[in-house]
């Protein structure tokens, strides 16, 4: 449980860090724009990708804290051992869409990335760094719903 709570602290902390880097990239573009004339050719790509960061990322920590979306139709017909399986059969689920689709195929997407030296356009950034969010995210997830495993069936 301490475990989970530090990286609770450090993943939350690191996106306040990236909205507040966000805010002031924004900010600086609509600066250049307006009062320059011309607005700074990566202010609006390093905005994208910290927005790509900060969602992936976002998404992974609400999955952590159980405020993701949720369709709560189901559960509450069932009777408490019925929800507690249901829970179990979700979070399974869950588990295997973050290591399948997040986790391996983000990694086989920035190997590719990686091999191809794709760049972006205006920071000459490899998008290996920005695709890496994506299994990042991935295994946070799975560590999250793993942890709701183990406490629930203590």
């Amino acid at each position: 449980m301490k475990l989970r709570q530090s990286i609770d602290k450090v993943i939350g902390n690191f996106l306040v860090l990236l909205m507040i880097i966000m805010t002031l990239d924004v900010l600086w573009g609509v600066f250049t724009r307006y009062i320059m004339g011309s607005q700074a050719s990566w202010s609006e790509e390093l905005a994208r990708f910290l927005l790509i960061w900060i969602g992936i990322l976002g998404a992974g920590f609400a999955a952590g804290q159980r405020v993701h979306l949720a369709i709560d139709l189901l559960s509450p017909q069932l009777s408490p051992g019925g929800q507690r399986s249901l829970s179990t059969f979700i979070n399974l689920l869950i588990i295997a869409f973050a290591l399948f689709v997040m986790v391996i195929g983000g990694g086989r997407l920035i190997y590719i990335s990686q091999i191809l030296g794709q760049l972006s356009p205006a920071l000459q950034l490899p998008m290996a760094v920005v695709y890496a969010v994506i299994p990042i995210s991935g295994i946070l997830v799975v560590y999250y719903k793993l942890n709701d495993l183990a406490m629930a069936n203590k």
